[in-house]
């Protein structure tokens, strides 16, 4: 019979037994962690966050889903611009009937998702010249960006979601979860040190900020004029020592998170931030369980934080496993707290649950997500 992996037997599982003083507070629950962070604080209320989803819907019927499981806000995606004609960026109509399509379902699209600057591996994208540090082309996607900042302006969208990724969202295997559901894992001694590069061949640290920056004075002053928030999504995983593919350094996920706060310090305003990822925040730190409050409620303070995604993890960096909201090794509860302790007025999404094969789209997965921070939500703000 399996049984899904506890916190210590997913490391013995993997042969990463971890020994010292970083031992009982990384294979502990939450509990063990310090809520000094936390005491005496005072909640605003009313609650401002809420809960929110970054699924994809195309039909009535997705919408409908999302809305009798109580989420009613979305991060949208306007049809992708078409490519092979030359067009890479959207028009202001797409991106309003988008909206409009949404609010006939009682849903509020008050983000979208970029077509370009995905989570995907750049040798799958179609448009990885902002990645690749490659000129001319990625001045024009540059200015695809600008233009759809513009159109999402125009049809009265506040916010786009981005990633700055080379790598993807790099996984080695799976383990048997509970209920039979599969979780996605993370072990970095497991992958092939022999794989090419990709694409973009040899990435320093140092080019890494390059290609960022270059993006990042380019294309915050226009999301300022038009008053549109940027949110980038922190890098999934952060690299292993000596990096991976050619990438020295995810530099958007190294520990501690500052990376983090080197990106909101490249451009001084209040649409420059982040989509922060609290599972890929527990993924870039060695002992995630006591180091991520206090990094999480920092990141809230700058009022630079436009979505959460609050997914759960077992391990630390180098070595985790993407597991269900509420048996991960991170408090969810605690952290809807600290977000409304700090004010935050944003959504807060379900993110990469576990699959199983009796739920083909993850549609009961997402169920109990969304259910589980509703009540979080509920609970916090009823003082319970």
């Amino acid at each position: 019979m399996n049984h899904p992996p506890n916190r210590r037997s997913f490391f013995r599982l993997g042969g990463a037994a971890v020994a010292g003083a970083g031992a009982g507070a990384l294979l502990g629950g939450p509990a063990q962690a310090a809520h000094a962070d936390d005491a005496a604080r005072v909640l605003k209320k009313p609650l401002k966050l809420r809960v929110g989803t970054q699924r994809r819907a195309t039909s009535v019927a997705a919408l409908q889903e999302f809305k009798r499981h109580g989420v009613n806000y979305w991060v949208g995606y306007p049809p992708a611009p078409p490519l092979a004609e030359g067009r890479g960026y959207w028009l202001p109509e797409e991106v309003e009937q988008t909206r409009e399509f949404a609010e006939e379902n009682g849903i509020t699209m008050d983000m979208v998702a970029l077509p370009l600057l995905t989570s995907s591996l750049v040798d799958d994208d179609p448009r990885p010249a902002i990645m690749l540090a490659k000129s001319p082309e990625r001045d024009r996607d540059i200015e695809d960006i600008q233009k759809m900042i513009e159109a999402c302006a125009t049809a009265g969208v506040g916010a786009f979601k981005y990633n700055m990724s080379i790598l993807g969202i790099p996984r080695t295997g799976t383990t048997p979860g509970r209920g039979g559901s599969v979780y996605d894992t993370f072990r970095a001694a497991d992958l092939d040190p022999n794989e090419p590069p990709t694409k973009a061949g040899i990435v320093t640290a140092d080019d890494f900020w390059e290609r960022i920056d270059y993006f990042v004075q380019r294309v915050m002053p226009v999301a300022h004029q038009y008053k549109v928030k940027a949110a980038c999504h922190p890098q999934d995983p952060g690299t292993p020592p000596g990096g991976y593919r050619g990438v020295k350094e995810n530099v958007l996920s190294v520990p501690g998170g500052k990376g983090l706060f080197k990106l909101l310090s490249l451009y001084d305003s209040p649409y420059h931030g982040l989509n922060l990822c609290a599972g890929t925040l527990a993924e870039m730190l060695w002992d995630p369980e006591r180091e991520i409050y206090g990094i999480f409620r920092r990141l809230l303070q700058t009022k630079r934080v436009f979505n959460v995604h609050l997914r759960n993890i077992i391990g630390r960096r180098d070595h985790f496993m993407e597991v269900w909201p509420d048996e991960g090794i991170i408090d969810h509860a605690r952290m809807i707290r600290i977000m409304a302790e700090e004010g935050y007025p944003y959504s807060v999404d379900p993110d990469h649950i576990p699959d199983h094969p009796d739920d083909p789209g993850n549609k009961q997965g997402f169920a109990h997500g969304y259910g589980y921070l509703r009540a979080l939500i509920q609970a916090v703000e009823g003082g319970r």
